[in-house]
């Protein structure tokens, strides 16, 4: 398995293998774990305090509430009724049906590179102002200034030309639009290179906020439960591995998120008018 996962991170490097692996494992994950009680794949926010004075409370979902909260805080960053939505990576639809369902845009898409899970959020997801469909953020099939808010929930990590991703965000958003995004990155250096890509993007940036802590303490909070699903989800030979993707207490991704190495941000821009 260290063998695997070195090769891995090399080929990691080269833009190629990194659409490629993005694109493999979620279609993999919507066509052989379809649940229907599994809407949303972030690793979840518990809000500060202060956050949730001044924010209005989150709606309550029957699961993962947590992961609901990411966009929900994100949400709350930019106006949304009556406004065009894109979401750029929106994976099983939980997201996209939450902030669709709960935020008034008069018309919400969620954008997606994997076909199985698209067809799998158009299934579970139904509502008049909310549609999903097959894409690649690098290349937006959108009509340029014609969208008010463009989501990004910890998609970005994975694609191949995160400079081609903001280019075309900055193209299709309406002067004064808004773009709400949050990610991680595997290193402190590449976060950092991440941040000059965005101040480079002809974006302005009006606020980032390292929310790691916010992100560890919903993971440790969800531990218990998160370990159950897997375990009547997935098959046993599976299991670590996918807990290892899930970023359970104890797997790398937690503690190296824990320690500091690997920074997870939020991220708000607006298109100049």
């Amino acid at each position: 398995m260290l063998v695997v996962n070195k090769v891995i991170s090399i080929f990691k490097k080269f833009s190629w293998f990194k659409r490629f692996n993005a694109k493999v494992t979620y279609e993999v994950l919507a066509k052989y774990i379809p649940a229907a009680d599994w809407h949303f794949m972030n690793y979840g926010y518990i809000p500060n305090i202060k956050e949730i004075e001044v924010n209005i409370a989150p709606f309550e979902v029957k699961d993962q509430q947590h992961s609901a909260n990411m966009y929900h805080y994100l949400a709350c960053k930019a106006t949304f009724t009556g406004k065009t939505v894109l979401e750029i990576g929106s994976g099983r639809g939980g997201g996209a049906r939450y902030v669709a369902g709960n935020f008034n845009p008069v018309q919400y898409v969620g954008l997606d590179i994997a076909k199985n899970a698209v067809h799998l959020a158009r299934k579970l997801h139904i509502l008049p102002n909310l549609s999903f469909v097959q894409g690649s953020g690098e290349s937006l099939a959108v009509d340029s200034n014609s969208i008010d808010v463009v989501m990004n929930v910890e998609s970005c990590h994975g694609y191949g030309d995160v400079k081609n991703f903001l280019s075309e965000v900055l193209r299709v958003l309406k002067p004064g639009g808004h773009l709400l995004l949050v990610d991680f990155r595997n290193s402190v250096e590449n976060m950092d290179l991440f941040k000059q890509e965005l101040k480079d993007s002809g974006l302005t940036l009006l606020s980032e906020e390292n929310i790691s802590a916010n992100v560890v303490a919903a993971i440790e909070s969800d531990d218990g439960s998160k370990r159950a699903k897997i375990e009547s989800l997935v098959p046993p030979r599976y299991q670590k591995l996918f807990c290892d993707f899930a970023g359970v207490v104890g797997s790398r991704f937690y503690t190296t998120l824990k320690d500091g190495t690997r920074p997870y941000y939020r991220f708000v821009l607006v298109k100049p008018s």
